[in-house]
This record gives C-alpha cells, sequence and structure tokens, in this order.
C-alpha cells in the first residue's frame, strides 16, 4: 500500500447545478493552480460515482485532503466515500467544499463566500473546524442499509419535494425558481403521516406530522432555516418538527421559514435535541427520508450522532454561533 498522499484530492461533478460544474470547472482549476495548492482531481460521471472515487483514492492512494466541487448531493457522496473506507480514522481526513449546486445549504451556516477566488483563498488559509457527522440507519425493502451526512436529513414534506426536484433536474429544468414551485406543488398535495418520534431512548411525540428536520447546521432545502439553533460542532442533533398544520398558514409562513423565526410564529413547531433519534411511521415502512438531496427508503429511521467526526475547512473568522437555550431539549409546547 501506497504512503499517505500529501496532495489533495479534488471531486468535481460536472452535472451539479445542470452543468455548471462543467462550465465553472476551468475557472475553479485555474484558481486553484493559481493558489499553489498541490492537487489531483477527478470527475464523477455517474450517480454515486464520487462515493467510489473518495473511498477507492483514500485506500489505494492516501490522500487525506478532499475537496469537493459540487453541490450537496455531492459533498453528501464525497462523506460517505470517507465513511465507507478503513485506511484512515475520519477524523484524519480534511475537506474543503467548492459550491456549484443549487442548495448549497451546508455553506450558509459557515458564511463561505459566493466567489471562487474567495472560496479557495479559505480552502488554502481556512481554519479547521471538527465538524459532527449524522449516521443514519434504514430498511431499503427489508434490507439494512447505512448513509452519513454533514449538514441534514428530512422526512415528510421534506422528502416529497426533495424527490420532485430532482425528477426536475433529471429533466434539466432545475433552479431556485423551480425548486420553490416544488415546494408549493407538494405543500398542496402532501397527505400527513402518523409517526412516533424518540429521542435519546424517550419517547417524546407521537402525532401526525407535516415534517421532520433533522440536522447539524441550520439550513435545509435551499436556504430554509429548518435548524435556526443548531450548532455543528456541540454532539446533538436539533430536531425541529412541523406537526398537521392547516396549508394556507404554513404557506403564509413561508417567510418565517427562512429566517428561523417560524418556531415562534407557528404554534405546531416542536424543536428537540439529542444524540440519538429514532422515527417509525405508523402504519410501518410508509415514509422516505432525505438526506441532502438522496431519497432514502424506508423507515424507521435510527440516527446516531458522531461528534467531531471529520475536519471541515471553513473561513478563519467563522464562529459556529451561540445556542439561545441552556444544554438539554429545547421544545416549543402547543
Amino acid at each position: 500500500m501506497n504512503e499517505e498522499n500529501n496532495k489533495w484530492l479534488v471531486v468535481v461533478n460536472p452535472k451539479a447545478s445542470i452543468g455548471k460544474g462543467e462550465k465553472d470547472w476551468p475557472v475553479i482549476k485555474d484558481l486553484l493552480t493559481e493558489s499553489g495548492l498541490d492537487f489531483d482531481f477527478v470527475l464523477t460521471e455517474r450517480y454515486g460515482h464520487a462515493i467510489e472515487l473518495v473511498r477507492d483514492s483514500i485506500t489505494e492512494k492516501g490522500y487525506k485532503k478532499i475537496v469537493s466541487v459540487g453541490g450537496d448531493g455531492t459533498n453528501n457522496e464525497v462523506i460517505n466515500g470517507i465513511f465507507t473506507q478503513n485506511r484512515f480514522p475520519s477524523n484524519e481526513i480534511t475537506v474543503g467544499i467548492i459550491p456549484v449546486g443549487t442548495g448549497n445549504d451546508w455553506r450558509r451556516t459557515f458564511n463561505i463566500p459566493e466567489s471562487y477566488q474567495q472560496i479557495v483563498d479559505v480552502i488554502k488559509n481556512g481554519r479547521i473546524f471538527p465538524h459532527d457527522i449524522g449516521k443514519v440507519v434504514y430498511y431499503n425493502h427489508g434490507d439494512t442499509k447505512v448513509r452519513y451526512f454533514l449538514n441534514a436529513a428530512g422526512t415528510g414534506l421534506n422528502e416529497m419535494v426533495c424527490k420532485r426536484t430532482n425528477r426536475l433536474k433529471s429533466e434539466g429544468k432545475g433552479g431556485a425558481v423551480r425548486y420553490m414551485l416544488s415546494t408549493a406543488f407538494c405543500l398542496f398535495s402532501f397527505n400527513c403521516v402518523h409517526v412516533k418520534l424518540e429521542v435519546d431512548g424517550q419517547e417524546v411525540m407521537e402525532d401526525d406530522i407535516l415534517s421532520i428536520s433533522i440536522g447539524n447546521g441550520k439550513y435545509n432545502g435551499g436556504g430554509m432555516m429548518m435548524m435556526p439553533q443548531a450548532i455543528p460542532d456541540d454532539g446533538l442533533f436539533d430536531i425541529t418538527v412541523v406537526k398537521k398544520v392547516g396549508m394556507l398558514k404554513f404557506a403564509a409562513n413561508i417567510k418565517h421559514i427562512y429566517d428561523g423565526s417560524f418556531v415562534d410564529t407557528i404554534k405546531e413547531v416542536s424543536l428537540f435535541r439529542g444524540k440519538k433519534i429514532r422515527i417509525t411511521s405508523i402504519p410501518a415502512h410508509q415514509l422516505l427520508l432525505e438526506t441532502e438531496g438522496e431519497t432514502l427508503t424506508n423507515s424507521p429511521f435510527d440516527f446516531e450522532m458522531l461528534p467531531k467526526a471529520i475536519n471541515m475547512v471553513v473561513p478563519g473568522g467563522t464562529e459556529n454561533g451561540e445556542r439561545k437555550t441552556e444544554n438539554g431539549e429545547r421544545r416549543t409546547e402547543n
């Protein structure tokens, strides 16, 4: 087996943001070269390819520094490649992200700049942030499966919007406007599902839900601040439950969802925190899950927090925020 590789491995998704990855890659490549970064690069060719490329490159060539060029889905595949290799402990691996996709939810929590030049400067000069990673066990037609995620996961309405948006992307119809239209369409066609939620072994809720969001980061769904008090290195998931609520009422609060104030303006919202989460639908197997744009089948879902399990490169002056509540569970009572 080769020695540890000190180069960066840059994983590029040419199809990110309906071909923006391919169009912008020459510019990004030149900026990386001009910055003096020593790197190799690979281009993904299909769905799931980044997982294979990262896993094999770490295992066979010893890379410990990875840059993801793409959207949230590309980042998710890079993370899963890291966590399915067994050569190095995950907390010895460093990841930088150059956002190209349409969602870019992880970048919002850390105020990652928008210009490629500034992002390359962050990768070269930014600080290392030990970041929590979520792990979820789910059941694909009875077979146990595992997925890891950096930022957030969601079920109910979240997953329905994700699935519809992915279908539009496959037809070359992506973009923020179409995402908003997908959200509106799904909002008025989604049927609430009855679920049981357990946090750290305690049942905290059984009710009809519109959506459940679970995350390390504050944002999900293309800029919605679904977990407004989340901190990516506190060793806890933030869970936001939106119970059955009138569609018109929910739609009227859309602007509050983007700034996080909906947790106070919609009484049907409850917040929880914990290290281990279990979501069960009643009847069983009625829920699907999305993790950073990836649809997973099906419930029950068992989440486990992996504290400070990966090193992320973030801007030097970025703080991870302050939680407004004391440690322990926080919940909005109805």
